[in-house]
């Protein structure tokens, strides 16, 4: 009767094997008669060249319209507060460094004064606040002509301090870049700020001017004819460089390394999330059954609706489709497993569960005692 029993509770057990398994599933049957999973309302979407084409789904967002950034040209240089000039007067050291040669440089500059104005001996006050190099030069020039004969002036710039680009996000060198007599770009500010590559959210860099957002895409830079390298900064200029916390792919089931991934450029396919997670299990997974859910962290709103994007990768073929995917944030990537995988699952939980099946073939034999 003990043996009777526990083959007949084994066999009962084995015969639901399949509703039993252990692990998550998702079919894409159980969605086609259903469309819904835990009463969420789900659209099931296969991954065809055909869906590919009509939505163009591995384009990436354009980006805002760069016209207005693109019309500033820089002009000269215009000398302002903080700043600190040097002023050389040829064969006359004592204009040009009255505190000793031997002094550091910085010693013998003429910092701009919160009015505006430097002091020059034989010269005076002179307004330097808003003009160019050239101005000044000409006013201290035509100045000491009244005590030199034919004064040989140079001006120039040892420290810029009245002009600069505020920085604020994902870098790694300081909180802000001056702007020099040289006019600086876009994609030159960014290399001197030097950008956390590993944190940094590419495709969402904000330029603040007078006032204006502009969102850019960093990532064309890496695409030809880049508009990007044709933006000039401007005083006030503000960038902002968010973190790719909140931008991130879930990789789950029968893959090789399970993981969360961050986007870093624009765009991320189903193909480099799959390579990430080292692709699927050949062990385990279900080649037909690759799954990327959309919209579940709305399925408590109300009239939510998700989207299941389906891919049978059982042919090599399919990986370009995958290649040619474009995923967003906070989209799920599953790999379902085979069914012999979620059987030789269950038969391995069963079978060390030995302990509860002669438990259960002991009492029935003292029932029958």
């Amino acid at each position: 009767m003990k043996r009777t029993f526990t083959l007949a509770l084994l066999s009962s057990l084995l015969l639901q094997g399949c509703v039993w398994a252990p692990g998550q599933y998702l079919h894409r049957d159980e969605l086609k008669n259903s469309g819904t999973v835990e009463g969420a309302k789900v659209e099931l979407i296969p991954i065809t060249s055909s869906y590919l084409l009509s939505h163009d789904a591995s384009k990436p967002q354009a980006s805002t319209n760069l016209d207005e950034l693109l019309k500033y040209r820089p002009e000269a240089y215009r000398v302002g507060k903080a700043d600190l000039l040097y002023i050389t007067v040829w064969d006359h050291p004592e204009l040009t460094a009255p505190s000793g040669a031997q002094q550091q440089i910085d010693a013998n500059g003429r910092l701009v004064r919160p009015d505006g104005t430097i002091f020059y001996p034989y010269v005076g006050t002179v307004n330097a606040a808003g003009r160019t190099l050239e101005e000044i030069r000409k006013t201290i020039s035509t100045r000491l002509a009244t005590f030199i004969d034919n004064p040989q002036v140079d001006v120039s710039v040892l420290r810029f301090g009245s002009q600069k680009v505020t920085l604020s996000g994902a870098f790694t060198k300081g909180d802000s870049i001056p702007l020099t007599t040289v006019p600086i770009t876009l994609p030159e500010a960014l290399g001197q700020a030097g950008v956390d590559t590993d944190s940094a959210d590419l495709s969402g860099l904000t330029l603040v001017r007078d006032g204006k957002e502009y969102q850019i895409d960093t990532d064309t830079l890496n695409r030809k004819n880049s508009k990007l390298y044709g933006i000039y900064l401007k005083d006030g200029d503000s960038i902002h460089l968010p973190y790719n916390d909140n931008r991130k792919v879930f990789v789950l089931g029968e893959v090789n390394n399970p993981l969360a991934t961050s986007f870093k450029t624009t765009s991320l396919s189903l193909m480099d999330a799959l390579g990430q997670a080292g692709g699927l299990s050949q062990e385990t997974a279900d080649a037909d059954e690759v799954y990327v859910i959309r919209g579940a962290a709305d399925f408590q709103a109300p009239g939510a609706k998700a989207q299941v994007f389906h891919l049978s990768a059982s042919s090599p073929a399919a990986f370009v489709l995958a290649q040619h995917f474009a995923l967003q944030p906070q989209d799920v990537v599953y790999v379902g497993p085979a069914g012999i995988t979620r059987w030789n699952r269950f038969i391995s939980q069963l079978l060390g569960s030995s302990n509860v099946i002669s438990s259960a073939a002991n009492a029935n034999s003292g029932f029958s005692n």
